[in-house]
């Protein structure tokens, strides 16, 4: 997929290149609701007070160019895969023991030391280390059977790229042009997740088949990638080797690209003190650096943004 996505890129750089709206008093004080679920102000705030206490790592965050408010951000991102992650472990019946999370700590050098290098109290680091065990484990359920086809074109700007997915999702002889310059697009192209790790957990396997997506892979260039999913599979055939061969971080990643569909049916509504719900990084971003859209199966407007906690 990336050699086929990059071609598709190339070209492309060689042609041209919130309102708070609080829904009732239940939603006073929540930084985000996931569902019917609410995470307290009060909660974000404790861990971020954490994190800033921790002087040393703030001190290399900030050196990198972080901000308090995306630390703040990234809390409430990793609330709302908690939460996802907790309701798709009691649907399937996955279960990470204490037993567990004390041996991945005792790889890591221990609880004390995994603490003391990380912007978290004991609890939290237990219950981050509980998610990715969860989502690692989710992801090796299905990645082996997991594939998609996709229609690929390329667009030089987020104008570009909105309309031409628009018009894709619409179909018809418009959406047939589209592919005309084979410098700038594909059809047709597969991939499989258990080949592709690192495309297993975009936003290619996030979406139902029949949706369209527009984003922009790189923020720091032009390049605007569309693509229309064709097809999806959950039973391609794969060598058992190349999931087992997945770094646990790799499986992490693609157990939290599958919950994508988990969050759009129960609904992220985050407080606009926070940003907004990105499917595409799937994440809490500024309003201003959301990635791009996604357009669902017969609908030719991106959905409806969730209300926002307020």
């Amino acid at each position: 997929m990336r050699r086929q996505v990059g071609r598709v890129a190339v070209a492309v750089a060689v042609v041209g290149a919130v309102v708070s709206g609080c829904g009732g008093p239940d939603q006073a004080g929540s930084a985000v609701i996931v569902g019917s679920d609410a995470v307290p102000l009060g909660q974000v705030q404790s861990q971020l007070d954490t994190a800033l206490a921790k002087t040393d790592q703030i001190a290399q965050i900030t050196a990198q160019g972080g901000t308090t408010a995306d630390l703040a951000r990234s809390i409430v991102t990793r609330e709302v895969l908690h939460d996802l992650l907790q309701r798709r472990a009691a649907a399937e019946g996955i279960v990470v023991t204490d037993a567990q999370i004390d041996a991945e700590l005792a790889g890591s050098g221990g609880t004390d030391a995994v603490v003391d290098g990380s912007l978290y109290d004991a609890t939290t680091l237990r219950q981050r280390v509980r998610d990715d065990l969860t989502a690692a484990q989710l992801a090796q359920r299905s990645v082996g059977g997991l594939a998609v086809t996709v229609d690929l074109v390329g667009a030089t700007s987020r104008a570009d790229a909105t309309a031409k997915a628009q018009t894709l999702a619409a179909g018809g002889p418009a959406a047939d042009a589209l592919f005309n310059d084979p410098r700038m697009s594909e059809r047709g192209t597969s991939v499989q997740a258990a080949s592709n790790p690192n495309e297993a957990s975009s936003v290619l396997f996030g979406v139902p088949k029949g949706s369209v997506v527009a984003f922009q892979p790189n923020p720091q260039e032009s390049t605007w990638i569309v693509f229309r999913v064709t097809d999806q599979r959950t039973d391609a055939p794969s060598d058992p080797a190349t999931v087992s061969n997945m770094s646990q971080s790799q499986l992490t990643a693609i157990g939290e690209r599958l919950l994508q569909p988990d969050a759009e049916r129960v609904g992220v509504r985050v407080n606009p003190r926070y940003g907004v719900w990105d499917p595409i990084q799937l994440r809490v971003v500024a309003e201003d650096q959301q990635a791009g859209i996604v357009l669902q199966p017969g609908s030719t407007a991106p959905a409806a943004a969730p209300a926002t906690a307020g």
